[in-house]
């Protein structure tokens, strides 16, 4: 189920991001089904995946992601096998546009930087690293100033 594997993905990428609060509560309404009670059991999972997914090192951050969208594909796939076939394709609507909702843009503005994953710039020894440089960059030694410069 490509949708449900989707889904697991979009949790754990807006997790953390400005996109987060709105998202927790439209995928818990989604996935509670007009339950209360099963709506605030999954907001309580939602912030559990947010808090793994803020807080872990780096050597286990691709792993810790990969078990929380795995879990998650697995709670969507578990609502859509239960309902319906009509029941079905109407949730499968609701999670095309919540995902749609939540997946960040990547354009840039003129002149900017724009990723949609995890960047590094890093530079060592003298050398210049930049997502962007508006104007001039000169690596080495400073020029002398002229006679006339003082």
């Amino acid at each position: 189920m490509a949708l449900a594997a989707a889904g697991g993905a979009a949790v754990v990428q807006a997790a953390g991001t400005d996109l987060w609060a709105g998202f927790r509560q439209r995928v818990a309404r989604l996935l509670g089904q007009g339950d209360a009670q099963r709506e605030q059991a999954e907001l309580e999972r939602l912030d559990r995946t947010a808090t793994v997914v803020r807080t872990v090192g780096q050597d286990t951050e691709e792993r810790a992601r990969i078990i929380e969208e795995i879990s998650w594909r697995t709670r969507f796939e578990t609502l859509l096998e239960s309902l319906t076939a009509q029941e079905r394709a109407l949730v499968a609507t609701e999670l095309r546009v919540l995902l749609a909702d939540a997946t960040p843009s990547t354009a840039a503005p003129a002149g900017g930087f724009a990723a949609g994953g995890k960047v590094d710039i890093h530079a060592e020894g003298g050398a210049v690293a930049a997502g962007v440089i508006n104007g001039e960059v000169r690596v080495g030694t400073p020029r002398q100033p002229g006679p006339s410069q003082g």
